[in-house]
């Protein structure tokens, strides 16, 4: 109960809520008087703003956010924030619901057309994607309903993208809904500018810019309502493509990127990836939505409202670094929006809550950091407690209430968070799975079947793969993730019949086995216009090393394995038998071998050969680990 986690300074007894369930009557009494009212809740979301956006979070930061740093200043900055999901949909019904994405259902960003469903996919990839639901169902009793059921005014402006007319904001528990609408972009009219061609929001004058409307509208609810508790949702567009910034923001930051760092680029899989933060264009819709924020928090100010309102700041998933002009870098964190990597989970968040409140154990004070790990499904929970609601709806269950740390109560030992995006993002993500327990978070990838493993605490980065030297926690997160999947539902991503080359993607890497007087490696390339390219060899401790090139080849509708030995001719097995992770060739006409068999069980390989040799079935078998 909150009571117990709050102590109020005199004022501050004045606008807090009632509460259910009271610590004495005398408490009930003197609340009941003076017909005390619940505090107001003010939520900014913005769209693709990474963790190293803000100042923050990133004192060197290319991008100028001093309205976030008040209000980070004045509020707790959160270090180990996530969201549920590296892309907008799924973490905004996350938010909304309490509920990991893959319990809603919605686990990719919800294309309207359908093209990212299973039954539409047209890329040649070695899965499907799972399918997923298409629209945040009414069932859900969202955080806007619980609120409105508590008396709360509740209001909405900006990016909604949780399904079509008639799942829109105002379908959902909000009294008033100012631009949520299907589509995931400003993509109508003008875009950022007006006329915005937007359905739930009149166009302003021509060249209006919608960051700075949508603070207005929010700001002007405020207004009307301040004289009741009320839940305002600014959700941004920004920074979300198309890439568009005001045209004095614009010449400020080209003039401030002639003394910034140059260009530089690194490799994330088979993308670029951003190394320097210097994008023109997005710094200045970067500070377009921070002079936003500020606009909001003014009027807090102005009306005398700071000291009744909780005010929340946070982001729907990491920076676009690795694609759509990849505008910023998420450095030191790797990889950016659609990675199941920290750029593309790790989130800015700033808690602000009213000055007079406190623990209840005095020797607790406040802390202006907290390391704490939370994740978007914890909002609900916290929301809820803070404004003194202790009876939850019954089907809010994957949420965890924060408010012990955000109070500076060190004694908050956060069950594992997991992750779950059976998705190939747009940014070149893969599909795959993640779980944090403590410092250590694992992936598991289920195009490659590779599993990683790092310490979070030491190697932020995520630079140093340490699964083979710590193969029990990773089977014990592994097992944690399976249980947690297989509890919630989670739908998997299933085999393309359509490219039987690409579903040997598991192949791909570089596998290593030591013996006591040779090194065997084998390594492959990922498939790649339609040819998979591997070398084998054997080095031996008396300097002898043999060689053999090996190619996968899609030919007239088969898959051919092609054996190249050093000084023969070279051998080709067709592909007879593709499971998930397992492949057989055979050539029954060859000598030896006449059956070539991979398996794949997390970071290990198995190869084996096998045949007949003078009337005895002879096997030969290698087994070999993945190398980082």
């Amino acid at each position: 109960m909150i009571l117990s986690l709050l102590t109020l300074s005199a004022a501050t007894w004045l606008t807090m809520p009632a509460m259910a369930q009271r610590d004495s009557d005398q408490t009930e009494s003197a609340l009941t008087e003076t017909h005390l009212r619940r505090p107001n809740v003010v939520f900014i979301l913005v769209d693709d703003l990474g963790y190293m956006d803000v100042t923050p979070n990133n004192p060197s930061s290319f991008y100028e956010t001093p309205n976030i740093e008040k209000l980070s200043v004045a509020g707790t900055r959160f270090t180990n924030a996530y969201a549920s999901c590296p892309v907008c949909s799924p973490t905004r019904a996350s938010i909304l619901t309490g509920k990991y994405p893959a319990r809603v259902g919605i686990t990719d960003y919800i294309n309207s057309s359908g093209g990212n469903q299973p039954e539409q996919w047209k890329r040649g990839t070695a899965l499907l994607p799972a399918p997923y639901v298409d629209r945040l169902a009414k069932e859900e009793v969202t955080l806007a309903e619980a609120l409105k059921q508590n008396g709360y005014a509740t209001f909405f402006a900006g990016k909604w993208h949780l399904g079509p007319e008639g799942f829109w904001p105002e379908d959902q528990g909000f009294d008033v809904n100012m631009g949520g609408i299907t589509r995931g972009g400003p993509y109508g009219g003008k875009k950022y500018f007006s006329p915005y061609g937007n359905e739930r929001l009149q166009d302003g004058p021509d060249g209006e810019h919608l960051p700075q409307r949508l603070a207005n509208e929010t700001a002007a609810f405020i207004r009307a309502n301040k004289g009741q508790s009320f839940f305002a949702m600014l959700s941004f567009y920004s920074v979300h493509t198309p890439l568009m910034a005001r045209p004095d923001l614009l010449e400020k930051y080209k003039a401030k990127r002639e003394s910034a760092a140059p260009e530089a680029w690194g490799v994330e899989g088979e993308r670029r990836v951003r190394m320097v933060q210097n994008h023109a264009v997005y710094a200045g819709m970067v500070e377009a939505m921070d002079q936003a924020v500020g606009t909001v928090l003014d009027t807090l100010t102005e009306l005398g409202l700071d000291d009744q309102t909780v005010v929340i700041f946070t982001s729907d998933n990491g920076g676009l670094s690795t694609s759509e002009g990849s505008p910023t870098s998420n450095l030191p964190l790797r990889a950016g929006k659609g990675w199941l990597y920290e750029g593309g989970i790790r989130e800015p968040l700033i808690v602000r809550i009213p000055e007079g409140w406190q623990s209840t154990d005095t020797s607790v004070k406040r802390k202006p950091v907290c390391d704490a790990v939370v994740t978007s499904v914890d909002f609900f929970p916290t929301i809820l407690s803070l404004v003194g609601i202790e009876e939850m709806p019954a089907q809010h269950v994957d949420g965890v209430n924060f408010v012990g740390p955000l109070l500076g109560n060190d004694n908050y030992n956060r069950e594992p968070v997991y992750w779950h995006y059976p998705h190939y993002g747009n940014q070149g993500g893969q599909p795959g799975a993640a779980v944090r327990d403590g410092a250590w978070k694992l992936i598991e990838w289920y195009d490659s079947g590779k599993t990683e493993l790092f310490r979070l605490d030491v190697d932020p980065g995520e630079q140093f793969d340490v699964a083979s030297q710590h193969a029990e926690k990773r089977d014990e997160l592994l097992a944690k993730l399976h249980n947690w999947q297989k509890d919630i539902g989670a739908l998997m991503p299933t085999v393309n019949g359509e490219s039987k080359l690409n579903q040997l993607r598991w192949l791909a890497g570089h596998w290593r086995a030591s013996k006591r007087n040779s090194v065997q490696e084998e390594g492959w390339f990922a498939p790649k216009n339609g040819v998979m390219v591997g070398t084998h060899r054997d080095s031996h401790a008396d300097g002898k090393v043999s060689l053999e090139h090996l190619e996968i080849v899609e030919r007239d509708g088969e898959v051919i394995y092609r054996a190249f030995p050093s000084g023969q001719e070279p051998a080709e097995f067709k592909l007879e038998v593709i499971e998930p992770h397992r492949a057989v060739f055979v050539n029954k006409e060859h000598d030896f071998p006449t059956h070539i068999e991979y398996l794949r069980t997390q970071n290990q390989l198995t190869a084996k050969v096998s045949g007949t040799v003078d009337g005895v079935l002879r096997v030969v078998t290698w087994n070999w680990t993945l190398l980082p």
